[in-house]
């Protein structure tokens, strides 16, 4: 909905709920909306409305307990009257432009529980050293999250008394504030708090001792000071620490050897600080994704056992001063994505072992004194897109496959040896004519006496095949992309289908990763033989896919049908299922990419339900069938038992039974299978995506399911039922986050009515999942 609100809706009698967020209005907020005495919660946040809220003395809100009007484009000073809503528990206000001074009276709301003042333009009382209102909050038993980040008008100290906060206060946020003095060692009596970010501001003196007593803190951001002295020791007694941040400080001598004993730590930033040594210790953080460690005066060899940081993502020692050899055993960093090792003085060669690193996308090593050749066997990583090793010490000729043809002349700069292209700004790479001559007189003759007895094998292969082999029948139209493939070179393809090959089993068939002799990698789902309803599995999947193409759905390359095998060739998905992201303790998804996975999976069911004749209905949504790519795009796998609907149904009756916790319940009770099906196994997905809670978890049962825990969680606690990963995340866009998450689980909702009739459709859901990330990548350019 657009426009500007209507005057009168001030106007309705006995409105508790006046729920208008996420819409496109705009102008102002008519301020009889703001004296609806028998009003509980006004939630108008996620539009475009603008100017001031109104001041006028005599206006009240006495039942209020949620008022949410962030981002939006509201200005001007934060009215009194606010403070006057003596029952309000949640204040939200963030991602607007208010003005003025924070009110001291905020503390006169006794049962206020969050406050969120973030990304305006509020400051402090000039008149006082300290940031006062603080200490009106004290009053406020019940806080439990305080942000106010992102008001750089803010400025001042933190008062003493802000160790009086509520003993209730879990979030506490601050940064980007111009917060002055040094950091209270009295905030190390605010027990219950697990996030606490007072990053780019103007504290100095240490880090105070105290914050390890604070045993629940899960996320410490203090990056962007003038903090100086060392990490006091006590940090390391914070067992479930799993962010620390520290960039950008002036904290100086070796990092602590306790830091290894934190086994829960995931993200760890000491970068641009003046450390002098990492302690072995660190190498047992087996568990770390991120490990930034740059611009530091780090010295000494690289960790021989840099190996153990098996799960690790992002690894930056840039700017330091090691020296000596890179550790072969860099190579088990199997998941490593960016690495950034220049600017130091490491020496020998480049490790061939880097060809292993196959999810490798940044690789800086310039500015080094690395000698050698580039090993040729890098052209074999296909999704690095950032290479440099300018400024080392190469010789010999610059590999030209892969990605290598697309690196300019700035990724070799600086190597006076190397040669290659013209375009790379190198000499050409010379050739010595006698022994090019002298090599061909030997090598000419083996090519051809190898060619003709290949050729001979063939033809004899060719005849034994013609006489033994089932004979194949491919069950899907002749595309000129397909190409035929034979139970042969599916058993040779799959090392004979050996365990080793094995990616999972379901209840039709089993799927092996194979390689193609043309180094082609393949999925291959082979189906049960002893199943009459896995060979139909078969049929009804080839019936479906001969008749779907789609960016969003599983590619099949092609089928292997005989009396006693049947298989289907899909394309491989290098980084699996959805429920492996979601579960594994070494994976994870941030916010932004699990939108984009839902948003790819509407895509698909948008078009399986209206982007060609015949609808098809999927039947079985579940995070096991939704496959990422090597792009992380999401694609809608496994039509085992899915539904294609005629021309003259909108519905028909089925004995199949879904997943249970995802079929909708028209399927489960009468067999009805129709796309508002789907839509709600969608809706279910969506909040399982959102809230790393399957719809089966022990948790749930006949009083409480998935979608009535989220619903009764929503608007004002929503941060109870979402991944608590994605509330530690250390993207600053963490209050974008939320109301993307909030707006993403009421669509979930208005996808999972009980009743069929109820539930939107996929081509709405698409608009509306657009919408959420434009608002949501809105939100965090602001940050």
């Amino acid at each position: 909905m657009a426009g500007a609100l209507p005057f009168q809706i001030g106007n309705l009698q006995n409105l508790e709920i006046l729920s208008l967020g996420n819409n496109s209005f705009s102008g102002s907020i008519p301020p009889p909306i703001f004296n609806i005495s028998t009003a509980l919660m006004i939630w108008l946040g996620f539009n475009q409305l603008s100017g001031q809220l109104p001041s006028t003395a005599g206006l009240g809100l006495p039942k209020l307990e949620g008022l949410y009007l962030e981002l939006n484009e509201l200005s001007g000073p934060i009215p009194t009257f606010i403070s006057n809503a003596s029952n309000l528990i949640f204040l939200q206000l963030t991602n607007n432009s208010f003005s003025g001074t924070v009110p001291d009276t905020f503390g006169n709301l006794k049962y206020l529980q969050r406050l969120d003042l973030g990304h305006n333009n509020l400051s402090s009382k000039p008149s006082s050293p300290v940031l006062s209102f603080l200490s009106s909050l004290t009053s406020c038993k019940s806080l439990e999250v305080l942000i106010f980040d992102d008001n750089p008008l803010i400025t001042g100290e933190l008062p003493v008394s802000v160790g009086n906060l509520s003993a209730s206060l879990t979030l506490f946020y601050a940064s980007h504030c111009n917060i002055k003095g040094s950091i209270p060692g009295e905030i190390g009596n605010l027990s219950k708090l697990f996030w606490l970010g007072l990053d780019h501001n103007d504290f100095t003196g240490t880090i105070p001792a105290t914050l390890g007593s604070l045993r629940e803190l899960q996320d410490v951001d203090l990056g962007s000071n003038k903090l100086e002295g060392s990490i006091p020791s006590e940090l390391c007694h914070l067992e479930r620490l799993a962010y620390l941040t520290l960039t950008d400080n002036k904290l100086f001598g070796p990092i602590p050897e306790c830091l290894g004993d934190m086994v829960s730590l995931r993200n760890l930033f000491l970068g641009s600080n003046n450390f002098t040594s990492i302690p072995s210790t660190l190498t047992r953080l087996d568990g770390i994704l991120f490990l930034e460690l740059s611009s530091n005066s780090l010295n000494g060899s690289l960790p021989t056992d840099i190996g153990n940081w098996k799960s690790v993502t992002n690894l930056n020692l840039s700017d330091n001063q090691f020296s000596g050899a890179i550790s072969s055993s860099i190579a088990d960093l199997m998941h490593l994505t960016h690495l950034s090792l220049s600017g130091n003085m490491l020496q020998g060669s480049i490790p061939a072992s880097f060809d292993e690193l196959i999810s490798l996308e940044y690789l800086d090593l310039s500015r080094n004194n690395l000698s050698g050749m580039i090993p040729k066997s890098l052209e074999k990583l296909q999704n690095l897109k950032h290479f440099n090793v300018s400024f080392n010490r190469l010789q010999g000729e610059i590999p030209s496959r892969g990605l290598f043809g697309n690196y300019s002349s700035q990724s070799f700069i600086g190597n006076e040896d190397l040669c290659g292209p013209s375009r790379l700004q190198v000499p050409p790479c010379k050739t010595d004519p006698s022994k090019s001559a002298n090599l061909l007189k030997y090598i000419l003759p083996a090519i051809g006496s190898v060619i003709l007895v290949s050729f001979a094998v063939f033809i004899l292969l060719r005849s034994r095949n013609t006489k033994t082999e089932l004979p194949i029948q491919e069950n899907l139209p002749p595309l000129p992309e397909w190409r035929r493939i034979s139970y042969h070179d599916l058993a040779q393809a799959t090392d004979g289908f050996s365990d080793s090959n094995l990616l999972g089993v379901g209840s039709f068939g089993s799927v092996y990763k194979g390689t193609l002799s043309t180094g082609m990698t393949i999925a291959v789902k082979v189906f049960h033989v002893n199943q009459d309803r896995a060979f139909k599995s078969f049929d009804i999947e080839c019936e479906v896919l001969r008749n779907i193409r789609h960016r969003n759905l599983v590619k099949i390359i092609s089928s292997c049908s005989n009396v006693e095998f049947k298989a289907l060739v899909l394309e491989f998905m290098s980084n699996g299922s959805l429920e492996k992201w979601l579960y594994s303790d070494n994976h994870f998804l941030n916010v932004l990419q699990r939108l984009n996975i839902v948003i790819d999976i509407v895509l698909a069911l948008e078009y399986l339900h209206h982007g060609h004749t015949l609808p098809v209905v999927h039947c079985d949504i579940k995070p096991n069938n939704i496959l990422l790519d090597t792009d992380m795009i999401a694609h809608l796998g496994d039509f085992g038992i899915a539904k294609l609907l005629g021309e003259e149904d909108a519905m028909i009756q089925t004995k199949t039974l879904a997943t249970i916790g995802y079929m909708s319940p028209e399927y489960g009770s009468e067999g009805i299978v129709s796309t508002k099906g789907d839509v709600y196994s969608f809706g279910i997905l969506v909040m399982e995506t959102f809230t790393r809670k399957k719809p089966t978890d022990d948790m749930f049962g006949e009083e409480m399911s998935l979608k009535r825990w989220v619903k009764e969680s929503l608007p004002s606690s929503v941060v109870d039922v979402v991944d608590s990963k994605l509330l530690n995340t250390r993207e600053r866009e963490g209050l974008a986050a939320k109301d993307c998450i909030l707006s993403i689980l009421q669509l979930a909702l208005e996808c999972s009515p009980e009743v069929a009739e109820e539930r939107i459709d996929m081509e709405e859901v698409v608009a509306r999942l657009k919408k959420i990330k434009t608002m949501y990548l809105r939100g965090t350019e602001q940050v």
